[in-house]
């Protein structure tokens, strides 16, 4: 195979002697034919640039051959090389497609022509200047650029992965802020798409090269703890294949051994998973077993668990249960000699060549294959989600569900008729009732997981047979759009929720939305919230909209209470002239502003319990400093005029992150086990509790519950509220004012 670091580009022109140097480079690898028609590419883009033009690895002939590289790496047909050497000089103003047309025909002129569109994409954003929340819109909108250009030609994308790749590569040219830019793009959309189509090579290396400019530190700290004991590692590595090749020949399986290399990014994401330290990761020591049959992928499986004592729990058959990308092989993890952990992958020789280049491998071999169930399989995904992308207008949700239905972690369950169903990990019965079919999920009323019932809920496990229990005019319910509750996992589900809802009549969604935030707002103990601003705050012309909006599920409440949290806190001050200059003071660990006054202790007041980010007042004591109320406490609203003469102003300060005491009541009707729910509940969400009473009425069967709890901000109140109301027989709760 060819790679760019094959090349040693000159640092002044000698363009020819490069191209006939990567010419020879690839004769190998491509027929008479079609490597007469590269020799015509290639000199119709010297005489372009000229042999003396700029050919580095940034720009010119030495980045069109850089790209090329890496295309003929993914060995990539003839066809799609010649648009990999020509996209430069037609992006460069050198040629036009149709000039490209009338010499190499019209395949090459179209993919170059995808290629281009899609280019067009990111100039605009690099000349705008786009915001966070313009970059959602222009990276929904390169998408589906990218989507369309799948549908039409898959290779048009393969391209854009080599050029993203080669970019990235040269990318420490970049300005700090570009190279983020670029590496986020590239973890959200890029890498995804790789991993998608299967072309492992380019999908590991993309995620290293972002996870270096996105987080540096980290990317620096992995990188020593690999590199600390390399020789060390090797030496070991190499004792295991030999050993390890020995004894498969001994038992008549012909197979090759290899060590197999690291990829930074994988290892970091898999601690973050499994919330381990780098010691505790398996797959640091691994070895790849490739074999000519499958039957001796099993028959080395056994080899190697009768050499090593296997960790049970770091067993994957992906051959059995492929990955949704059709991924397949066999992954183990033993405990090697000296007592050290090994990962070990079993594939066939084919297998590997899928995992490595997926779709691209379809290209190369197309005219001896008949019919390909992967590629076809692979664009059947891309026309679904180029289809689902019609159904939605937010380029938000558009990229959220691209990301959940592009990651590699997938469960894999059963229908009772026994069809295989895919879906993220974490979702639940009711995501797997809405990917059957949208009717099935509106009309869901329960589920079996193998036979037992479950709640909703439940989070799916692979192999899992899944039964959903329905009514026959059932319909969705608003709490499934609430992601503190837990039932739907995936974007697309709730999608189908929210057109439910948008569906619906105009008055009951006005009602319902006046009910949902009404009630929001007393269990958040907030009375006298600024509506025009929480209007503003969602962008909406009238408070009715937005009523409507929360009706059909469109804004939930977690996004209320998110958005009453940022609209009290506190703007930052503009610099004054140092004679206007305020004096200020914190105090309770800098959580507290006091203006105009000087050093005064402040404490929270006991009636009302403010938390951040409350709208609040300050009280002068007499020799107790300033007791800080909630602006709607009703000790404030019943004060004397002589006492409301000692109110001052004041405002939350800088970062809060403390925890502050909230009284919480509940009423709901008796039952065994109320309070340990409740408290389980609690524990779970990692809240303190300061107290706890609990009556009961013996007539009316009501147990009245007084908490309080430590929280750190209304967003988390407004969840844990909103989970206790979910629990059975909970009438009523709500922060006490």
């Amino acid at each position: 195979m060819v790679s760019v670091t094959s090349f040693n580009y000159s640092p002044v022109g000698d363009a020819k002697r490069d191209l006939e140097q990567w010419l020879a480079a690839v004769e190998a690898s491509y027929p008479p034919r079609e490597l007469s028609l590269l020799r015509q590419v290639g000199k119709f883009v010297l005489r372009v640039y000229g042999e003396q033009a700029s050919h580095d690895e940034r720009s010119g002939i030495g980045h069109t051959l850089a790209v090329a590289a890496i295309l003929v790496h993914m060995d990539m047909d003839y066809e799609t090389l010649a648009a990999g050497l020509l996209h430069g000089v037609v992006a460069d103003g050198g040629v036009d497609t149709a000039a490209v047309r009338e010499h190499f025909g019209k395949n090459v002129a179209d993919l170059v022509d995808g290629v281009l569109q899609m280019d067009a994409i990111r100039e605009h954003q690099q000349a705008s200047g786009a915001d966070r929340s313009a970059d959602d819109h222009v990276q929904a909108e390169s998408l589906r650029r990218m989507l369309l250009a799948m549908v039409q030609d898959v290779r048009v994308v393969l391209i854009k992965l080599a050029l993203r790749l080669h970019n990235m590569r040269i990318a420490k040219e970049l300005a700090e802020e570009e190279q983020r830019l670029a590496a986020r793009e590239t973890l959200d959309i890029f890498a995804p798409l790789a991993n998608r189509l299967s072309v492992w090579q380019v999908k590991w290396e993309l995620e290293d090269l972002a996870f270096r400019y996105l987080y540096p530190d980290t990317y620096k700290q992995l990188a020593k703890s690999l590199a600390e004991r390399r020789v060390d590692r090797e030496q070991y590595l190499e004792s295991v294949v030999s050993r390890l090749q020995e004894e498969l020949s001994a038992h008549g399986v012909e197979a090759e051994v290899s060590s197999r290399p690291k990829h930074l990014y994988s290892i970091w994401k898999k601690m973050q998973r499994k919330g381990v330290g780098f010691e505790e990761i398996f797959d640091v020591r691994a070895v790849r077993v490739l074999v000519k049959e499958l039957r001796d992928c099993y028959a080395a499986l056994g080899i190697v668990h009768g050499m090593w004592q296997n960790i049970s729990r770091e067993f994957d058959d992906y051959i059995a249960n492929p990955k949704q990308n059709l991924y397949r092989s066999l992954h183990t993890a033993v405990v090697g000699p000296e007592g050290r952990t090994l990962e070990v992958q079993i594939r066939t020789q084919e297998m590997h060549e899928h995992a490595e280049l997926g779709v691209a491998a379809h290209w190369r071999y197309k005219e001896g294959v008949s019919h390909d169930p992967g590629f076809e399989r692979k664009i059947n995904w891309m026309r679904q989600l180029w289809e689902w992308e019609e159904e939605v207008a937010d380029s938000a949700e558009f990229l959220d569900h691209f990301r959940s239905e592009s990651t590699e972690e997938r469960v894999y369950v059963y229908s009772p008729q026994g069809k295989i169903v895919d879906l993220p990990v974490g979702a639940t019965p009711l995501d797997f009732a809405y990917r059957i079919h949208t009717d099935i999920g509106h009309r869901c009323r329960g589920a079996k997981v193998d036979g037992h019932i479950v709640p909703l809920t439940h989070k799916l496990s692979s192999s899992e047979q899944v039964e959903i229990l329905t009514t026959k005019q059932g319909k969705p319910s608003r709490d499934w759009l609430s992601p503190h509750l837990g039932y739907l996992a995936t974007s697309r589900a709730r999608a189908k929720v929210r057109h439910w809802f948008s569906e619906q009549d105009h008055e009951k969604n006005l009602s319902a939305g006046r009910l949902v935030l009404d009630k929001e707002l007393q269990r958040l103990g907030i009375d006298d919230p600024e509506f025009e601003a929480l209007v503003a705050r969602f962008r909406y012309p009238k408070l009715d909209d937005l009523l409507i909006a929360i009706g059909r599920g469109d804004v939930s409440t977690a996004q209320i209470a998110r958005a009453l949290e940022e609209m009290f806190a506190p703007e930052p001050e503009p610099e004054l002239p140092p004679k206007l200059q305020r004096t200020t003071t914190r105090k309770s660990g800098g959580d507290v502003r006091i203006e105009g006054v000087g050093d005064l202790l402040t404490q929270i007041a006991k009636c009302c319990k403010p938390v951040p980010n409350d709208p609040i007042v300050g009280y002068i004591t007499r020799g107790r400093g300033v007791t800080v109320h909630r602006q709607t406490c009703s000790n404030v609203l019943r004060m004397s005029d002589d006492n409301r003469a000692r109110l001052i102003e004041v405002d939350w300060g800088g970062e809060v992150s403390h925890h502050y005491p909230v009284d919480v009541q509940v009423q709901a009707y008796d039952r065994s086990g109320l309070l340990r729910d409740i408290t389980n509940l609690l524990a779970n969400e990692r809240i303190n509790v300061l107290s706890l009473s609990t009556t009961t009425d013996r007539r009316e069967h009501m147990a009245h519950m007084a908490l309080r709890l430590e929280i750190v901000g209304l967003d988390q109140l407004s969840r844990v509220l909103a989970k206790i109301n979910k629990l059975p027989n909970v009438v009523l709760v709500r922060r006490q004012s």
